[in-house]
């Protein structure tokens, strides 16, 4: 068995490291925080099989002037960042074609098609299971010329497998009493379902590695070099560290390590907010998307979390308050009993121009292994990400066709 080192503690480098210590290999992986502290831990926690419809679709042109100039969108843009941004974008727009966008969202609906085997056996482990809340996510629409434009995606997930129920004002009312009669219509995806703790389960997770022998080295790898039979690391303290194998998994930062290995991947980042109402879990009982503000609010075990909207800024610390606001007022727009959040947060989503992770071997060496670019869905798709990382350290044949998230696809 093989010394593997995985770069990143989110979900696709702790699902990694799950599915290659269950192949024997002895696993380190590379975090400066640890298990879900960073982008794995603010986000909304929903596992949406349903989710492969693309943030570029068609309807992006028209509805460009809204995103960037509505007081409302839940897109925003830092525009002295526009400079690098630019070529993302581009690329971003290009890939909005239908012709594109439908290859995406099949290349999406084959990896979510088997997103919850990903997770089947883990969930075995003790406690893992405690965290799932088998309660289906609720899509709402404001306006029915909303629900009217969104058909042609729902069209379009029914054709790729995801099944779904659409309900107008009285069901929804049924479902989450709670919120505001504001909502037209609404729809509810089927075996979807959401984790009350992302970190909680992450952690969980990590204990039950380490007491299988899984290390962990408290440091960031800043250098990866491909050798004949290995790799060579430096870690961000200017130390080395060798390995059989490396899975760079590393969310946001992935890009500059895929460089270091010969793959330009124009990976940046959304950044994604949330803010928290302390002690109003009970006021809904499932994940509940605002279809035109582009967030969810998620009844957590520490008070429901609303989290979401997109920024194009980079790597930055400051929180744009405009978008935490709209948020929180949105949130409490939707549902009147809530409070003064406690708390925000910002994190980083991997985010690629055409809507696909990066999953297969480096161009300089097939022991460099690429898990990362998951934008919306690493959630969802870190146990199948995992499963496939195993498979390509192992040499076996994965029974997903891997072929659209190459690197190479660039």
């Amino acid at each position: 068995m093989a010394e593997v080192a995985v770069l990143g503690a989110g979900f696709i480098g702790m699902s990694s490291a799950y599915w290659l210590m269950r192949d024997g290999h002895r696993v380190t992986f590379y975090d400066a925080l640890g298990p879900g502290e960073a982008t794995s831990y603010g986000n909304a926690g929903t596992f949406a099989n349903y989710g492969c419809i693309p943030v570029n679709n068609p309807d992006v042109f028209r509805n460009l002037p809204r995103f960037l100039f509505s007081s409302t969108s839940p897109l925003r843009i830092r525009w002295g960042y526009m400079p690098h941004l630019a070529p993302w974008l581009v690329r971003f727009l290009l890939a909005a074609t239908p012709q594109r966008y439908e290859h995406s969202a099949k290349a999406l609906a084959s990896l979510l098609s088997r997103a919850f085997e990903g997770y089947r056996d883990m969930l075995a482990i003790d406690g893992l299971a405690s965290f799932v809340r088998r309660r289906e996510c609720l899509y709402l629409y404001s306006h029915p010329d909303s629900f009217k434009a969104a058909q042609p995606s729902l069209a379009l997930r029914r054709s790729l497998g995801v099944r779904f129920e659409n309900f107008e004002r009285e069901g929804i009312a049924q479902l989450e009493p709670n919120l505001a009669p504001i909502f037209a219509n609404g729809t509810l995806f089927n075996d979807s379902w959401f984790l009350s703790d992302p970190r909680g389960f992450l952690q969980t997770l990590y204990a039950v590695l380490v007491n299988q022998d899984l290390q962990h080295e408290r440091a960031a790898i800043r250098s990866l070099e491909p050798l004949k039979n290995g790799v060579r690391l430096v870690d961000d303290a200017g130390r080395t560290h060798g390995a059989e194998y490396a899975v760079v998994c590393a969310g946001a930062l992935s890009g500059r390590l895929a460089r270091q290995c010969g793959d330009r991947v124009p990976l940046d980042t959304e950044r994604g907010y949330h803010v928290r109402f302390p002690g109003t879990s009970s006021l809904i009982s499932r994940p509940c998307g605002w279809g035109e503000r582009g967030f969810y609010m998620v009844p957590m075990d520490d008070g429901i979390r609303a989290a979401g909207t997109v920024e194009l800024g980079g790597y930055g610390s400051r929180k744009n308050r405009a978008l935490l606001n709209l948020i929180t007022t949105s949130a409490q727009e939707a549902l009147p009993g809530l409070p003064q959040p406690d708390s925000d947060w910002l994190g980083f989503r991997p985010s690629l121009p055409d809507g696909l992770p990066v999953v297969g071997r480096s161009s300089a060496s097939p022991r460099v292994i690429y898990a990362f670019g998951h934008q919306h869905l690493g959630v969802t798709l870190g146990g199948v990400t995992g499963s496939v990382v195993a498979d390509l350290v192992c040499g076996r044949a994965s029974p997903i066709d891997i072929e659209p998230y190459s690197p190479r696809r660039f």
